[in-house]
């Protein structure tokens, strides 16, 4: 069993940044795939970054150049850097472990 436990996000002006992290842990754990998905109100669930195995990470169109995923560090945490932050970025964010292993979420908000 994975469990992943997600930290940061918060609130942030347009043009602002910010990180979150994705920290998986378990027995013997051996990271094969992690995706970022986020969900607006009112939209449907996005995938925005993600890699599997020793593929290149991909970016959905609407973050790539500004948004930059990192790969598993030696304490398993992935790391989603977002800068030049929009408005349309506020959502809910998730990242998820070899396909099934989901954190909490964890809330993003852009504004003024």
């Amino acid at each position: 069993q994975v469990d992943v436990v997600q930290s940061g996000g918060g609130s942030a002006q347009p043009g602002g940044s910010l990180r979150l992290s994705c920290t998986a842990s378990g027995d013997r754990i051996r990271i094969n795939s992690v995706v970022w998905f986020r969900e607006a109100p009112g939209k449907q669930r996005e995938l925005i970054a993600g890699f599997t195995g020793y593929s290149p990470i991909d970016y959905a169109l609407a973050v790539k150049g500004r948004f930059t995923m990192s790969r598993p560090d030696t304490k398993n945490t992935v790391y989603l850097q977002m800068d030049s932050l929009k408005a349309e970025d506020t959502a809910v964010y998730y990242c998820v472990v070899n396909d099934d292993s989901w954190g909490q979420g964890t809330q993003v908000t852009v504004s003024t």
